[in-house]
């Protein structure tokens, strides 16, 4: 969820941005695919991690989506990428970030909220907290982050 919507964002302020889809992906609709252009990939075949350094080698930000070590396990990591590509902007959106802790845990939203204590002003006095019906951290949060951060570094380049 949050990669497509950094994505999006970045698209809406005129971004030329690809999503990268998995090759078997079953009614998979993208509701923040808007702006955007898609190529389907298999990140654990070797033409599909050349295609990915391909597109790498000649873009300015790849926004990371996955899990703490994924991208390292799949020789897509930033110091492999920004080999080819110095000026390469890596945003990694990971649930708890690349170090501490929690960064090897799986990340949700309502697992965000309680850690923060914002989960605990969400409901009546006296009264249990209730989960929001949308995505509270992810949208507000690293969302609008990582993307205004991306566009801060492109702006500091």
């Amino acid at each position: 969820f949050r990669s497509p919507y950094c994505g999006m964002i970045l698209a809406d302020f005129g971004a030329q941005v690809i999503r990268v889809d998995k090759t078997r992906n079953t009614m998979n609709v993208d509701t923040q695919a808007r702006g955007k252009r898609s190529i389907a990939l298999n990140l654990k075949s070797p033409s599909g991690v050349a295609i990915l350094k391909r597109l790498s080698s000649r873009s300015d930000v790849l926004i990371e989506p996955f899990r703490h070590g994924v991208m390292e396990k799949l020789g897509l990591g930033p110091e492999k990428l920004m080999q080819e590509n110095p000026k390469l902007i890596y945003a990694r959106l990971t649930g708890y970030g690349q170090s501490g802790r929690y960064a090897k845990a799986a990340g949700h939203d309502i697992n965000y909220l309680a850690l923060s204590g914002v989960l605990s002003k969400l409901g009546r006095r006296n009264e249990n907290p209730f989960a929001p019906i949308n995505r509270v951290s992810g949208v507000s949060g690293s969302c609008l982050i990582c993307g205004m951060g991306d566009i801060m570094a492109l702006y500091e380049r």
